[in-house]
């Protein structure tokens, strides 16, 4: 098979990739311990390149993806797919992969808290700060003006807000 000698030495000592069986490879697309990494497995039919390789996203690797995610990214190389038939495709595939990795995850939440009942965040501890992105919190309009009527305008509750009218 001309094109897994081609895959051995393309990717010869690239730890990204794995041949699982001489029809079966896995290639990481992202560095170890990248919060969007994720990995593919393409796998030849007996007819491939004429029919379309099987390309799966099952692996435990995946398994913080979420599903809606992981489809979008298996439906982008599926059109990858149908522009390759009968072409040996699983190079072409894995860089489509890579060039495309930042617009395949960008909807996946990373280390997001959205609410106080899910703020386990998962990940590595070990990514430098100035990777986040902090989202500052986007008050509404109403929003602010409730909070500046609340206080005057230094952020300081005027004193005597929260004393209970007593004489009626």
């Amino acid at each position: 098979q001309m094109e897994l000698e081609a895959l051995r030495s393309i990717y010869e000592g690239d730890l990204c990739f794995r041949e699982l069986s001489p029809v079966s490879f896995q290639y990481r697309i992202g560095e170890s311990g990248d919060p969007k990494a994720f990995l593919i497995e393409v796998s030849w039919p007996e007819t491939y390149p004429q029919t379309a390789p099987v390309i799966s996203m099952d692996a435990f690797f995946n398994n913080t993806i979420s599903s809606a995610i992981k489809q979008s990214i298996l439906d982008k190389l599926m059109v990858e797919v149908e522009a390759n038939l009968g072409t040996a495709m699983t190079y072409t595939l894995f860089e489509y992969a890579k060039d495309n990795k930042e617009v395949f995850m960008e909807n996946q939440p990373v280390n997001t808290v959205t609410s106080v009942s899910n703020s386990i965040s998962t990940g590595t501890p070990d990514v430098p700060p100035s990777k986040k992105k902090e989202k500052k919190e986007q008050l509404s309009k109403t929003q602010k003006r409730k909070l500046a009527d609340k206080t005057d305008n230094k952020g300081e509750l005027p004193r005597g807000w929260n004393w209970v009218d007593v004489i009626k």
